[in-house]
């Protein structure tokens, strides 16, 4: 079977004097008209290709928002997928280039109605109903730490292993295609180490949160949920680290609250391995956010949990 070719777009969108609009791209290559997207380089994470790509293509920086859908279709035989997120453009312009040259702001229905593609069609009507200014949560599990029983110190002071600092390293360009403002951690090194470049990179220091450590959710699983719950409600991107036996009781909660589907293993268990990130999308147009998208990355640099 031929190889998976992996790519990645987005929905740009702004706010227009009549509502919202997505821009959409001509191709000359192709005579068509497109979101704009692009395969995955070697080693890169679909959401740095998005950004990536959104850049190429329109000119524009962009930040990433909620995940839409994956794409499936193929091409001279061999299969593609497509990862589709929202995006709003915070700097540049649009110039022609070689790939594309023209491109078009429209409202939703419109720009749907261009699309030549039924494929980004569906992703047009699947995105109408999230083309809101959302707060994004990147809740994050801390990177490979190493085996407990071969530690002998305070687990709380447990460091990453050299896997699992390659991991942390990999976890950054990822986190910052959603341009994160604050970073913050549960009280544990190996949750620190795994989010400290990502603050750095920031000229800021990650903030603790013992709400989100294993022993105080197991006491209080409420004011773990009510302690990310104000995260979301303080910035527009924060970024998350916190521990394997906090995270899936935590989506589970909010996702019943909320009515939000979750990708969940066969076992029905919610995945959380080591340097994996929940994409959290909630709407703060309430007293209390509501989490309205929620979408799982595996590591991006896969190493056995």
């Amino acid at each position: 079977m031929n190889k998976i070719v992996k790519a990645a777009g987005a929905v740009l969108w702004r706010s227009g004097p009549a509502g919202n609009e997505i821009a959409v791209v001509h191709r000359p290559h192709y005579d068509d008209w497109s979101l704009p997207k692009g395969k995955l380089d070697p080693g890169e994470t679909a959401p740095v290709a998005a950004v990536r790509e959104l850049t190429e293509e329109t000119g524009y920086n962009a930040v990433l928002g909620s995940f839409l859908t994956t794409v499936e279709y193929s091409v001279n035989g061999s299969p593609k997928t497509v990862d589709y997120f929202t995006a709003k453009p915070v700097s540049g312009e649009f110039a022609p280039n070689e790939e594309v040259d023209e491109l078009r702001w429209l409202p939703v229905p419109e720009a749907r109605s261009l699309l030549t593609y039924e494929g980004d069609r569906d992703v047009c009507s699947r995105a109408e109903k999230l083309l809101i200014d959302t707060a994004t949560v990147l809740l994050v599990r801390h990177a490979k730490a190493g085996n407990r029983d071969d530690w002998s110190g305070d687990d709380d002071l447990r460091p990453l292993s050299d896997s699992g600092r390659r991991q942390a390293s990999a976890l950054r360009p990822l986190l910052h295609a959603f341009h994160p403002e604050v970073v913050y951690s549960a009280p544990r090194l190996r949750c620190v180490q795994t989010v400290r470049g990502v603050a750095e990179d920031l000229g800021d220091d990650v903030r603790l949160d013992p709400m989100l450590s294993e022993e105080s959710y197991r006491k209080d699983p409420e004011a773990g949920v009510q302690s990310l719950l104000s995260i979301a409600g303080s910035h527009r991107t924060a970024v998350v680290c916190s521990q394997g036996g906090v995270i899936p009781g935590l989506l589970d909660a909010l996702a019943r609250r909320d009515e939000v589907t979750l990708t969940r293993k066969l076992t029905g268990e919610v995945p959380s391995k080591k340097g994996s990130v929940w994409v959290l999308s909630f709407d703060t147009r309430r007293e209390t956010p509501r989490l309205v998208a929620a979408h799982y990355l595996p590591s991006a640099l896969p190493t056995p949990s």
